[in-house]
């Protein structure tokens, strides 16, 4: 009984630690998205805490993909950066570009083969919860990421979808206020996807003028 009441001591602890720096977490990660909406460089070195600590989380939680992912993310965050300050042909920062419908689709059709290959493999040689899942939103978050380090307009909408998945994905491990913070993430990407717009159509109007 003793070493019963031991080991549920002890899981209180490391739930609790857990819950604290998840809290952690979401309060850089809302603050990087805040940052990205405003165009503001300094969204990836919030985004680079931020997902250090959700690196480890993830892992304890066994959504590998998802810890992979955060890996990923915090050298995008190093790239990101770096292009939003130094890319661009004359190295003074990237404006706000679009892609062609045709280019979409080539790229979400390249990731969706992508992410069942992944997904396949994870179901069979892991022990991963929702491997396919787990696995669309991994990928297509890598993708987007990029898309945002390039400031392509079209990044927000990708989120608005992986957001969808990803609160049923976070809700089921237990994960709640990740799961808010995914909610309140759709919100602020039609927000995010408004404002860059705006920013997009003033710069095809300044470039019209100078033509």
């Amino acid at each position: 009984m003793n070493e019963l009441w031991q080991l549920l001591a002890q899981a209180t602890t490391e739930m609790q630690g857990m819950n604290l720096w998840e809290g952690v977490a979401v309060l850089l990660a809302l603050a990087y998205l805040l940052l990205a909406m405003k165009a503001n460089a300094w969204c990836w070195g919030a985004a680079l805490a931020s997902t250090a600590i959700y690196t480890v989380l993830f892992w304890k939680v066994s959504l590998l993909m998802e810890s992979v992912l955060n890996v990923y993310y915090m050298v995008m965050a190093v790239y990101g950066y770096w292009m939003w300050q130094r890319g661009g042909s004359e190295q003074q920062g990237l404006p706000v570009c679009t892609w062609s419908v045709g280019k979409h689709a080539l790229v979400i059709a390249a990731t969706s083969v992508l992410a069942l290959a992944v997904g396949y493999v994870m179901a069979n040689y892991t022990k991963a919860a929702f491997p396919y899942l787990d696995a669309a939103t991994s990928c297509f978050a890598v993708l987007t990421t990029y898309l945002v380090a390039q400031k392509v307009l079209e990044n927000w909408l990708y989120w608005v979808v992986i957001d969808l998945v990803s609160i049923y994905l976070y809700f089921s491990k237990g994960m709640m206020l990740t799961s808010l913070l995914s909610l309140l993430y759709v919100g602020l990407a039609i927000g995010g996807y408004m404002l860059w717009r705006s920013d997009w159509r003033a710069q095809q109007l300044t470039e019209a003028e100078t033509r």
